[in-house]
């Protein structure tokens, strides 16, 4: 089910973390169990504000959310992912509960977990990095990639989603494929740091693509149409009479493909104009005559 952490708290997502820690604190006074016992409407209100809070107070987890969208952010965070190193006392203290204890019955009481001892989370094993190529296409459209990982000696092949949109150097977490833990404790995560492969035709800035679009002297002054490459089927466009060199040409949702509440881009056609390195005689006799009337 899909959540917005910004709703659910009643904030914008440019406010600062201050402005979200009062929104917070102000539902949280409302919908504390302590002060609706029996409310089982108000105990699952007071699990939604407190789970946004958790992610959106935290900022390396709030760029993530941003980042990937809902759907995105929850394949890569899991529920204990979410609460990991927060601290139980400032997020249900100071309501009528207090802190300490207090804060972790109230934790386990709402989100099933014990193992949040001492506001911390169980000791997991070491986490692992590795560094993966992948094709410009799939970086721009998303997809699943299977990659071969080695692991204590061992190879295993993983499948991976690839959001739709992902930069260059951005990571991907790859849960519990990281170290044992020897004491018994969770393994680590593995995280995979992402290389875009460049493409023939495609360059990106941002969430638009660029192309270029060829197009001869003849074309540029009476004005032409041009199929033009998408990451699909070839599109038709009308290039107007006295289009500039490097001006361009906008086909609208047509660059990355959209992701969770980030829209598609779109793709430009720039214009270059193609000068033919050998003329035949007719074609210098014709430019001579448009030489003579300053064209």
């Amino acid at each position: 089910m899909s959540k917005d952490y910004y709703s659910v708290l009643g904030v914008n997502r440019t406010d600062d973390a201050a402005t979200i820690k009062k929104a917070y604190r102000k539902l949280a006074q409302k919908y504390h169990p302590d002060k609706n016992p029996g409310d089982t409407k108000a105990e699952e209100k007071f699990k939604q504000i407190t789970e946004a809070y958790a992610v959106l107070s935290d900022k390396d987890k709030r760029q993530q959310y941003d980042q990937y969208g809902d759907a995105g952010f929850h394949q890569r965070f899991s529920q204990e992912d979410i609460f990991r190193n927060m601290n139980m006392g400032d997020i249900f203290g100071s309501f009528g509960g207090g802190g300490g204890r207090g804060a972790e019955d109230i934790f386990s009481h709402l989100f099933g977990g014990g193992g949040m001892r001492g506001n911390r989370a169980p000791a997991k094993g070491q986490d692992y990095s590795m560094q993966i190529s992948i094709p410009f296409r799939l970086a721009v459209q998303g997809g699943e990639r299977r990659i071969d990982y080695q692991n204590d000696g061992k190879i295993e092949q993983i499948k991976v989603r690839i959001p739709a949109g992902i930069e260059k150097g951005s990571k991907l977490r790859v849960s519990g494929k990281g170290g044992l833990n020897p004491a018994g404790g969770l393994p680590g995560d593995l995280y995979l740091q992402v290389d875009i492969e460049p493409d023939p035709i495609f360059t990106r800035d941002g969430r638009d693509l660029l192309v270029k679009a060829e197009i001869p002297y003849s074309g540029i002054c009476l004005g032409t149409s041009i199929e033009v490459p998408t990451l699909d089927t070839p599109k038709r466009v009308k290039v107007p009479a006295g289009m500039q060199p490097g001006q361009k040409i906008r086909l609208r949702g047509y660059g990355v493909t959209a992701s969770g509440k980030r829209p598609a881009g779109d793709l430009y056609a720039v214009i270059e104009v193609v000068v033919p390195n050998q003329l035949t005689t007719e074609q210098k006799k014709l430019l001579e005559q448009l030489k003579a009337v300053d064209l």
